[in-house]
């Protein structure tokens, strides 16, 4: 089926329903998953479900959901589970978002609780409708889960914030351990695939995370197969060192349905551990550089890995 319908018939992309198809491709042998589904599995699932919460891997389709649940490692995606813009590679729900839940942050902090997390990410929709873009709902979420799980480090992966003033200020006064901001793709990609955005204001907002608190870390990944050149990758690899970030992810450009932007090639592995190897030479404390590499996968590991290259490079 080419487009996904919601349970009142309405389109989930209503913005695609028009274009043309474009065949989705058949995975190469590297590209395998386990299915989802064993009692692990199932128990995340249902303290998920408990609490009303929407994840970033139900809802963009992560090909780690089955690896990632039966750890009971859970992204969390706030403020509702559609979002404002219409990237040509997400598979998000695109449209009008609701009014944000005032008991949420409570919500994810409760189920933080009961998965035992000692990491958590939390993501969220993009809302371009809210005078702030949601920056206090994410701080309102980060001062819920130190609250109840003080022992628990926090990873946030957001929006651009695009055109909202004080807003990267509000949530870097809330203190994560890890602010994570993706640029997704190269520039000159971006007019098809994240048309909503503006690449060097990305830049510049990891470059002013870094500024308000040079002492926190600073992640951003993209995806690879949508048409990039490799020269712009190694570039897109400088201007994010220009802005001091510590951490790199690459992964595969997997195409959700046929009205989403075409798969233009599936990247080797051997191209993606040549991506990390420039990648730490150009001065990354960390680099996650795979097929099935996201944002969030393996987060808790990779935080511990990069706090230990971070101490390494200082001599603690």
């Amino acid at each position: 089926m080419s487009v996904v319908i919601d349970l009142l018939n309405r389109p989930r992309h209503p913005e695609k329903v028009h274009r043309p198809d474009n065949a989705i491709q058949r995975k190469p042998s590297w590209i395998r998953v386990k299915a989802p589904g064993s009692p692990q599995w199932l128990e995340t699932q249902k303290i998920v479900k408990e609490n009303k919460l929407v994840t970033v891997c139900e809802e963009a389709g992560c090909p780690n959901i089955g690896e990632c649940w039966e750890k009971k490692h859970a992204t969390f995606m706030i403020m509702g589970d559609t979002c404002t813009r219409a990237c040509a590679f997400c598979n998000v729900k695109t449209g009008m978002p609701g009014a944000l839940d005032p008991h949420e942050p409570e919500h994810v902090a409760l189920a933080v609780s009961k998965l035992g997390l000692e990491h958590v990410v939390i993501t969220s929709v993009d809302r371009d409708d809210l005078a702030d873009g949601g920056a206090q709902h994410f701080a309102e979420v980060i001062h819920a889960i130190r609250a109840r799980s003080p022992g628990t480090t926090i990873e946030i992966l957001t929006p651009d914030f695009l055109r909202k003033p004080g807003a990267i200020e509000t949530v870097v006064k809330a203190r994560p351990d890890v602010f994570n901001h993706n640029l997704e793709t190269v520039p000159s990609k971006y007019l098809k695939v994240r048309p909503g955005a503006r690449y060097f204001h990305s830049i510049r907002l990891l470059q002013q995370v870094k500024e308000l608190d040079p002492g926190m870390f600073t992640k951003s990944g993209i995806m690879v197969g949508l048409g990039e050149e490799r020269n712009e990758v190694l570039q897109l690899m400088d201007d994010l060192r220009s802005a001091e970030v510590d951490f790199l992810t690459i992964g595969q450009y997997l195409q959700p349905t046929s009205k989403h932007h075409k798969i233009e090639r599936f990247v080797t592995p051997e191209e993606f551990k040549g991506y990390e190897t420039i990648a730490y030479a150009k001065g990354f404390l960390m680099v996650s550089s795979t097929p099935l590499t996201r944002s969030s996968h393996h987060a808790g590991e990779d935080f511990a890995k990069l706090r230990a290259a971070r101490a390494a490079k200082l001599g603690i």
